[in-house]
């Protein structure tokens, strides 16, 4: 089976607009949240969708999802954990709680504040995640990246940047497999991890690298947040 899980676990907000985590700021006529669930329910792959919430807002998160008329879908909320990685723990367990465990259950991990994720791109992590144990939705770097030794003080490396990719969401792998490797790691390490391809990436394993788009933005800073709110008036985004 495969699964969408939503990482919606944050409390603060860089962008200081309202007293709300930036997942249920509005865009729009709906909270970026809601804007991030629709795609998901776009894709019949699914079989069922995951939010990680805070456990502050699973009342206020199960509340949005109904009153945008997403009720009829397969969505549950679960509470999320003190690190993004945890959360998806937490969704892990609530999916095998729900259909059982199973070395062919997928999952396509995608951050609630990336609204203008395309369908096309979660079916193409589907794809991948069946070939491959993970894969990770990327997009070329276009500026030069500095590397830093000296806690941003002098350069260290600017490596070829043909070679570097900008990492977006969603990340997509075996269910078994990733509770298997992170279960196997001591807490040092995990508390370094805060990327699920990097769990991968540390034991071992190949992550395929799916192509991204710039679209696909996460919304960190008010700048974002403003340029998010052009693109929904300019109505550039599409499936």
């Amino acid at each position: 089976m495969i699964f969408g899980a939503i990482l919606a676990g944050g409390t603060g907000t860089r962008m200081d607009l309202e007293n709300l985590p930036k997942q249920f700021l509005p865009l729009g006529e709906k909270p970026i949240l809601i804007h991030t669930l629709e795609k998901f329910c776009l894709c019949t792959q699914l079989d069922a969708i995951y939010v990680g919430a805070h456990g502050d807002w699973v009342n206020h998160t199960q509340d949005l999802i109904e009153n945008h008329g997403l009720s009829g879908y397969d969505i549950h909320v679960v509470a999320g954990g003190d690190s993004r990685n945890q959360t998806i723990i937490n969704i892990l367990e609530a999916i095998e709680a729900d259909h059982g465990a199973s070395d062919e259950h997928i999952v396509v991990t995608h951050d609630s504040v990336r609204p203008f994720v395309k369908l096309s791109i979660i079916e193409a992590n589907i794809a991948a995640a069946k070939a491959h144990p993970a894969c990770d939705t990327v997009i070329p770097a276009t500026d030069t990246i500095v590397r830093s030794d000296e806690t941003g003080e002098f350069i260290s490396e600017i490596p070829t940047r043909d070679r570097m990719y900008q990492g977006q969401t969603p990340q997509s792998f075996k269910i078994s497999l990733f509770k298997q490797i992170y279960s196997d790691m001591d807490e040092q390490t995990r508390s370094v991890l805060t990327d699920a391809c990097k769990v991968f990436v540390e034991a071992g394993y190949p992550v395929h690298l799916v192509a991204g788009d710039v679209t696909n933005i996460k919304l960190t800073t008010i700048m974002d947040y403003k340029i998010a709110q052009a693109m929904i008036e300019s109505r550039v985004i599409d499936q």
